[in-house]
């Protein structure tokens, strides 16, 4: 891999993201097809909308010309509410790196990137959910050094 960066998404990056989507939406929808449908999170226009929003950064890693990578960012702040402290967070909503570029340390640094980011720009911690069905995200959360903070439980009734 040659001409590696790690930036802001661009419009032209939106088809590259999409094949992204689309690999991870169907970790989920195989994983659960009682909750995911078989689409991507996001359509064609909505990441459009999505390219210049400063306050919910979305962060590709590119190399050879080629987005393989991504960081969806969202900000997410607690101002005098009545039992939380005040603070600003930065959650990650996704990251993927296309499957045939796997375990090349690009997900770890664009976690890294994500975490500079954050701590750069005064946010007091950074926090995502991550699916019983994907062990593997797990893990490598738990590698880049994230513990639980909190654990959402379920019963099915049906």
């Amino acid at each position: 891999m040659k001409n590696i960066m790690i930036r802001l998404i661009e419009e032209k990056d939106i088809d590259d993201i999409s094949l992204l989507l689309k690999e991870v939406n169907y970790v989920h929808y195989i994983g659960r097809p009682d909750l995911f449908k078989e689409n991507n999170k996001y359509t064609k226009e909505e990441l459009a909308n999505m390219v210049n929003d400063k306050l919910n950064p979305i962060f590709v890693y590119e190399t050879d010309g080629k987005v393989v990578g991504h960081a969806f960012c969202i900000t997410k702040e607690v101002k005098n509410d009545n039992l939380l402290q005040d603070n600003k967070t930065l959650y990650i909503d996704d990251i993927c790196v296309l499957s045939t570029y796997r375990n090349k340390g690009i997900a770890s640094k664009l976690y890294e990137y994500v975490r500079d980011f954050a701590k750069n720009n005064g946010y007091y911690n950074i926090t995502l959910n991550v699916w019983e069905i994907n062990p593997g995200a797990k893990a490598f959360y738990e590698k880049m050094g994230l513990k639980p903070q909190k654990v959402t439980m379920e019963e099915i009734l049906g």
